[in-house]
This record gives C-alpha cells, structure tokens and sequence, in this order.
C-alpha cells in the first residue's frame, strides 16, 4: 500500500484520477438523476413533512445508491440504477398493501396514540412515543393551545403530526403559556382547584398526583375555548 503524504494539496483536491475522469463524473451524474427522477416521477413527489417512515427510509437508502454511483469509478452505473429501481419497486409494492391491507398499515406505519384527554397528559401516550411533556407542550403551543384544559382529546398520529379536538365547555386547568415560572408555588388551599404542573390532571394538591406521580402543583386557571 503506497504511503498517504500529509497535506499533498494535489491529491487532496484533485486526486490522482486522469482529468477525464472529472467527465465521467459529469457523465455519471446526468445518467443518476435521470434515472432517479423518472422514478420518483412514478411513485409520486409529497412534501419532507407528508413522508411516511416507509417513504423516509426510501429518501435515505437512494442517498446511498445515488451517491456511490455519482463519483467512485468502481461503481457500475448498471448497478446503481438496478438498486434504485428495486428500492422505488419495494416502496410501491409497500405503499400498495398499505392501501389495500388494514394490518399491513397497522403494522407498518402505526397507529394513532391518544396522548391528551379532557385536559390531562396521558403518560402511557407520550411513553409509547417516547415524546416527553414539556415537548408536547411546545406543540400545543405552535398550535395556538394556551390551557390544556381547552382540548378534549389530541392524538399523535404515525407520522408525527397532532390531530387535536376542542372541549365544547372547557373547565379550568393547566396554563402552558409561557413563563411557567411565574405560577409556581401558587398551590390553592385543600379543597381549593389546583392541577398538577406535569400532566394537567385537577387534583387534590397535598397529595402526589395520581395520574403521573408528581409532587408539583399549580393553581389552575379558566381555559378558553380552542379554535382550529
């Protein structure tokens, strides 16, 4: 094996590859990014955030083929071009007994969780999307939820978005309107209606709470009613 030479400036930016090779490159990269296209043209272009996991793994695996192909000269284009049409084949395959089999969606993409009901953080939701609740929280937020209390139900959906529904008469429960500073220690009187700072759950505030364990509580406050 020939000695690397540290800092060789030629063959750190040019290579040791005959001139023509740069071409080949050039060559090379039309003949990928026609092939590419004209399958995705196929199975159809959606949005980063419309992708299902099945599609985002698609994304990462032509990264690959693609990139190998472009510029390494031991790579056979044949060899590219066969890994990508079987990859685009597979995810239209995927995308067929999605659409056709209930169990093959189950099972692939998911299913909904319910992570929120009638104002309280479901634990076993956000644990089963390893979702924490200060980060639920923060998407309330940028959905415009300013109590918890305002929604009835929220579901995390397989890929990753929130479908939330609105409480008819919402009751009073956790503000999530930043600073959450500013209501700590503001624990009522027994008997007096307080909500536990982690879940939202209205409970008694001398007591742990009985939905997420915690020991901190806040005053809870009216909720006004979410509009999508």
């Amino acid at each position: 094996m020939q000695a690397i030479t540290p800092f060789d400036w030629v063959r750190l930016f040019l290579g040791e590859d005959p001139p023509l090779f740069y071409l080949e490159i050039v060559f090379r990269i039309l003949v990928i990014w026609i092939w590419t296209m004209a399958l995705l043209r196929w199975i159809g272009g959606r949005s980063i955030s419309q992708l299902s996991v099945v599609e985002f793994l698609l994304v990462i695996a032509l990264g690959a083929a693609v990139g190998d192909a472009m510029f390494y000269p031991e790579v056979p284009l044949a060899h590219a071009m066969l890994v990508i049409a079987v990859l685009v084949v597979l995810d239209k395959a995927v995308d067929y007994a999605i659409r056709r089999y209930r169990l093959a969606k189950r099972i692939i993409e998911g299913q909904p969780v319910a992570i929120l009901r009638n104002g309280v953080i479901l634990c076993d939701g956000l644990s089963a999307r390893q979702l924490g609740s200060l980060e639920l929280m923060e998407m309330l937020r940028l959905k415009g939820v300013e109590n918890l209390a305002s929604l009835r139900v929220v579901y995390l959906e397989p890929s990753g978005k929130l479908s939330m529904f609105p409480a008819e008469n919402p009751q009073p429960g956790l503000s999530i309107m930043p600073p959450r500073e500013e209501v700590k220690g503001d624990v009522p009187d027994r008997g007096a209606t307080a909500c536990c700072e982690h879940c939202g759950m209205v409970a008694d505030p001398h007591a742990p709470c009985p939905n997420c364990g915690g020991d901190s509580w806040v005053r809870a406050t009216p909720a006004p009613k979410w509009r999508q």
